[in-house]
């Protein structure tokens, strides 16, 4: 018997594939790659994200076997560095969202988020007498000394982030890593919000957009993951730069962990226990309660019968 309600465990899949000029179909329990250079299986099962680049084409069955086992498919721009679309994760319980509902809609919460957030960049406490405007110059000043460091220990020219999203390749080679890292990092981090059942788009530093709390949490992760793992490529040489960017990120999330960092992360962001006790197992999805002033009301029945 399956349950339906209780938080997939998306800390232990592997992070993200990146796929382009190919064709997708399901095996077994899987997926089946077809490109160029032959086929290859894909146990989606222990896949948290697959990103589907230019020239990919996918089959209704397929798509359903990601589905049924939790996979969140991406449809995004050439080197993943635009994000299209994107199918549901597997979570079926409203519980996390609605707490994250609460802390962004309360100025006081969603304060004590957002401090929370730089904490976790600066990995210190904050001085509680520093204003937001404070924090957040704090937090350029970090970042560029990430980017200087980068810069210094991989011997790689760096005059800022200046890069055109119409314009690919004319960006200089370390704006070109960084955007494909940074674009790894969002798939996987907007992949692990919404298997955890949040909402990409309520975000507390970032607002406005719909993936704005993704932006929120790829943030906590940049100067320890994407900023080194570009400049490390770009050293290297730009032959083959965002494939070997990618590859150097799908190692780092697996070597560090990323999947089980960001959902114990967002737990402890709203209060929330990172290892729920399951509920009730059930065989299908049934209808959720019915808000009520008194209390939550069972769903699933008639009330036009008579009293």
């Amino acid at each position: 018997m399956r349950n339906l309600r209780i938080l997939p465990k998306v800390r232990d899949s592997w992070s993200y594939l990146y796929v382009e000029h190919a064709r997708i179909d399901q095996e077994d329990k899987g997926i089946c790659i077809h490109d160029a250079k032959g086929r290859v299986h894909v146990p989606c099962a222990s896949l948290s994200l697959l990103m589907l680049g230019p020239g990919t084409s996918v089959t209704h069955a397929a798509v359903m076997a990601m589905v049924e086992a939790g996979c969140l498919v991406a449809w995004c721009g050439e080197q993943g560095v635009r994000f299209y679309a994107q199918g549901m994760g597997e979570t079926r319980s409203a519980v996390n969202l609605m707490q994250q509902a609460r802390f962004w809609a309360d100025p006081q919460r969603r304060m004590q988020v957002v401090r929370r957030m730089y904490e976790m960049r600066f990995g210190e406490p904050l001085d509680p007498s520093l204003s937001l405007r404070q924090i957040r110059g704090k937090e350029g000043a970090r970042v560029r000394t990430a980017y200087a460091r980068a810069s210094e220990t991989y011997g790689v020219p760096w005059s800022g982030r200046n890069y055109d999203r119409n314009d690919w390749d004319r960006s200089d080679p370390v704006n070109r890593a960084l955007s494909a890292a940074n674009a790894c990092l969002y798939g996987v981090c907007h992949a692990a919000i919404v298997a955890a059942g949040y909402s990409p788009a309520l975000g507390f530093i970032h607002t406005g957009k719909m993936l704005s709390f993704v932006y929120d949490v790829a943030d906590l992760y940049k100067t320890e993951i994407t900023i080194p793992a570009a400049f490390m490529e770009v050293a290297k040489g730009v032959q083959r730069l965002e494939s070997r960017v990618r590859h150097r990120c799908r190692d780092l999330f697996a070597e560090r962990r990323l999947l089980e960092r960001i959902v114990t992360d967002l737990a402890r962001l709203f209060d929330l226990d990172p290892n729920p006790e399951p509920e009730v197992d059930l065989e299908v999805a049934l209808p959720g309660d019915l808000w009520d002033p008194e209390g939550p009301v069972a769903g699933g029945r008639n009330f036009g019968g008579r009293s």
